[in-house]
């Protein structure tokens, strides 16, 4: 059924929609849909936004235009956003969560799940095919990147290519700094301008707001997410086909971030290009070898880019996104056998 549009001027192309998943059928989610092209090759592609917690689809808005308008006149992949339960446009909450612990009623294997049947519906419904018949490309921010690596690890030879942009830490609780409470801590080793008390005050802030266990609007549990994935650099992805996906890795611009978090956080720019920054940094290389050498590109920094790069800068997204894009048209993944 149509859903109102946002107050935008979009492309034609562009339409927003709502449905219900037929495994959730006392809910609906609204989300924003592009058909592509006629596949050429027996296999249609379809690109998945995924958002994080904090921004919602609205945020993919124009760069799903950037796309349309870039390769209007030539071919171009089926696009797709969505908001999840409880979040954007969707006012329903997951009905999964009725009846179970307040903020906790699902966790990241539940959202990789409703996606299964959204891109199962949408293929069916919207692309008049199966899912079978697609090859998906998933660009992903912060948690949907966690998200985009689960469906692909658990739907194995589905994901052709996956565009990360500034990835959460998956195996992190957000504990970026020295703790001085440890016995090895050193307060030499802190730079000149964080005091101990402003270290306490960062630590506690940032434990507040993006621990783990912290609850937000949707009602996304995330304590499992470190379980679920420890390592950024495995497991390793299938991609359609037995070969290994596409990656690419974007992150933030490192002054821009620190920048971004001294007005946001108060914390102090060489707290965060000391630690915060190196560790991403070292997150992101991982991120690499989920994939074969030869198919990772990155880590492809964003220039004044903070975390949400697709809101920051949307032409860096589109950009990549056409770059990967005509590496899967060179490549042998996309054919069906």
């Amino acid at each position: 059924m149509a859903a109102p549009q946002p107050a935008m001027m979009l492309p034609r192309e562009l339409k927003h929609e709502s449905l219900v998943l037929s495994t959730k059928p006392t809910a609906s989610i609204h989300y924003t849909f592009a058909r592509g092209s006629a596949p050429k090759n027996g296999r249609s592609r379809l690109v998945v936004f995924l958002n994080g917690l904090i921004t919602d689809k609205s945020t993919w808005l124009p760069v799903m235009a950037g796309v349309v308008r870039r390769n209007r006149d030539t071919d171009y992949p089926s696009l797709l956003a969505y908001d999840r339960f409880g979040q954007g446009l969707t006012d329903d909450q997951d009905p999964q969560d009725q009846g179970r612990e307040p903020g906790r009623g699902h966790d990241v294997l539940d959202v990789v799940r409703d996606l299964h049947q959204l891109i199962t519906q949408i293929s069916e419904n919207n692309m008049e095919t199966t899912l079978e018949r697609v090859s998906l490309i998933f660009v992903a921010n912060s948690i949907g990147c966690v998200i985009a690596r689960l469906y692909a690890d658990i739907y194995p030879e589905s994901v052709a290519g996956l565009l990360l942009l500034d990835s959460m830490m998956a195996n992190s609780n957000f504990d970026w700094w020295p703790d001085p409470d440890s016995s090895d801590f050193n307060s030499r080793e802190l730079p000149a301008d964080v005091e101990i008390k402003i270290l306490r005050e960062q630590r506690a802030k940032f434990a507040a707001v993006f621990a783990p266990d912290v609850l937000n609007k949707e009602g996304l549990d995330r304590r499992n997410v470190a379980e679920l994935l420890p390592h950024s650099d495995r497991p390793q992805l299938s991609g359609p086909g037995g070969r290994r996906p596409l990656v690419t890795v974007v992150e933030h611009d490192p002054d821009w971030f620190a920048s971004e978090s001294l007005k946001s956080m108060g914390t102090p720019i060489s707290l965060t290009m000391e630690y915060s920054n190196p560790k991403w940094h070292c997150y992101n290389q991982g991120l690499l070898k989920i994939t074969d050498r030869d198919l990772a590109t990155g880590p492809v920094v964003a220039e004044n880019c903070g975390h949400f790069i697709q809101r920051d800068d949307p032409s860096v997204v589109v950009n990549e996104l056409s770059s990967l894009l005509a590496k899967l048209k060179l490549s042998t993944i996309l054919p069906l056998p």
